[in-house]
């Protein structure tokens, strides 16, 4: 386990099921390529009883040829390939009980929506192992594991039916905030700066697989290149093969993070229907969630408005890199990202992405705030009189709503050196809280927060800001 990167509620978690006396049905989940595996493989140190990766796209026949060849090379014996599934969990419940009765024994299916092809009566056949002995095997340790989170979450986590409330452990995993970014990078002797750090992140979010790529002996711009813009590189066709390994009718979906790529502030479910032209019913409403599920999208509040009026936001960064700067400049310019350090659409490009970076990581903010206690909702914001892309409208990027009375209006700002207020910037500071106080109504205290990435120069204007937050904040646990 010492290779293991942050994840300490989750090896906790793991931990306690290894001490518990009753029979264990762990289920983990997640964006694909966040470490899912790695996590379980580091943790149990590969000392699995047995253990099975589905095989995408591949017939029912072709899964139990695999659990065939697995379960006789971990049993010594030579049974024949199951007919069908029934069969094939009737063969694991014979191997494990062959076994000791005194010693933890540990089952893991990875990708196991893989397994559950059309017609194949795989979860029926699960079911009914789990619940006619699994489950009554002190001494088991079964874990589930996928990337299509909407398949854990609809037929494992959520089932209705004979797995309904059967997981005994539930383990999201979440990619690596910015902190385990550095850890994770300094562990591989690469010493970047931290602002170096929060680029990286806005390429590529904190998904384990895409830092394992980075090359120690490049600088920042040059592996972004290396990664993303020169011929045939690591990460050319990542954009198709994640969503369609994640996802049927993989188009719809594409469609739909497509036009929230277009709108920052996010679209609400009638928007995305208008705009993709898919009908606006239960289907809609289920890509919806399933985004949500596997983390590509994140469901918003927009200050004072109702519920139902949730706006949808693309948060998944590489995404949103790709619809920005690669899907059509991909292959124009090998050297692409070293070429544009000073480019407007990239420094653009820089602000929008540092907003989302910041509500990422909102808990390092509110400990910075000194509110780490106080409940509070964070949203967006922007005022109905105007149209937010003339630049001539109120808005806000992150409020943070308290329990205490208190609003925090946080201005977000990524640049290279401190960040300066000038007369013109004040006044619209000024204007931008006052239109909120006219158009919300609000009647609680409104505080300013600064978050920069090197802080707010001090002069005549800066005493607007009531509380500043830094980029190296963001680094906090």
């Amino acid at each position: 386990m010492n290779r293991i990167i942050g994840r300490k509620a989750e090896c906790e978690r793991l931990e306690k099921c290894l001490k518990s006396e009753q029979a264990q049905l762990v289920i983990i989940y997640g964006r694909r390529r966040v470490g899912k595996t790695f996590l379980i493989n580091q943790f149990f140190d590969g000392r699995f009883d047995f253990k099975l990766t589905g095989a995408y796209a591949e017939p029912k026949e072709t899964q139990l040829r695999y659990f065939s060849a697995e379960l006789n090379r971990q049993s010594g014996r030579n049974s024949p390939v199951p007919k069908d599934w029934i069969e094939a969990f009737e063969q694991l419940r014979v191997y494990l009980g062959l076994l000791s009765k005194t010693e933890k024994h540990v089952v893991f299916l990875d990708e196991m929506p893989w397994m559950d092809t059309q017609r194949s009566g795989f979860l029926p056949a699960f079911e009914w192992f789990w619940n006619d002995w699994g489950c009554t095997q002190d001494n088991l340790i079964f874990i589930v594991c996928g990337s299509a989170t909407s398949w854990i979450v609809e037929k494992i986590a959520e089932n209705k039916g004979g797995l309904f409330n059967r997981q005994t452990c539930r383990l999201y995993l979440q990619p690596f905030n910015l902190r385990e970014v550095e850890l994770y990078l300094k562990s591989r002797d690469i010493d970047w700066s931290r602002r170096d750090i929060a680029e990286t992140y806005m390429v590529m979010g904190g998904i384990p697989y895409y830092l394992s790529l980075i090359d120690p002996e490049r600088a920042f711009n040059a592996n972004i290149d290396n990664m993303f813009f020169r011929k045939r590189a690591e990460l050319w066709d990542e954009f198709d093969h994640l969503y369609q390994t994640l996802f049927s009718n993989s188009e719809q979906y594409i469609k739909i993070v497509e036009q929230l790529s277009r709108k920052r502030m996010g679209l609400t479910r009638g928007e995305i229907s208008e705009r993709t032209k898919l009908p606006a019913n239960g289907a809609l409403t289920k890509m919806l969630n399933n985004l949500a599920d596997s983390g590509f999208v994140r469901k918003y509040a927009f200050y004072g408005r109702k519920s139902k009026e949730t706006l949808y936001q693309l948060s998944d960064y590489y995404t949103m890199f790709y619809f920005r700067f690669i899907k059509d400049g991909f292959g124009r310019d090998e050297h692409f990202w070293s070429n544009t350090l000073d480019n407007p659409s990239r420094r653009a490009w820089a602000g929008l992405m540092f907003e989302q970076l910041c509500k990422d990581h909102i808990i390092p903010i509110k400990k910075k705030l000194g509110i780490s206690g106080v409940l509070s909702d964070e949203s967006s914001w922007f005022s109905s009189r105007t149209d937010e892309g003339n630049g001539s409208g109120a808005q806000i990027d992150l409020l943070i709503d308290r329990r205490d009375q208190v609003i925090n209006i946080c201005e977000i700002k990524f640049s290279m050196n401190e960040f300066q207020i000038d007369k013109d910037y004040d006044q619209r500071l000024r204007n931008k809280i006052e239109v909120f106080r006219q158009e919300t109504g609000c009647k609680k205290t409104i505080q300013l927060s600064m978050i920069t990435t090197f802080g707010v120069q001090k002069n005549k204007y800066s005493s607007i800001v009531t509380s500043e937050v830094l980029l190296d904040d963001l680094f906090e646990q």
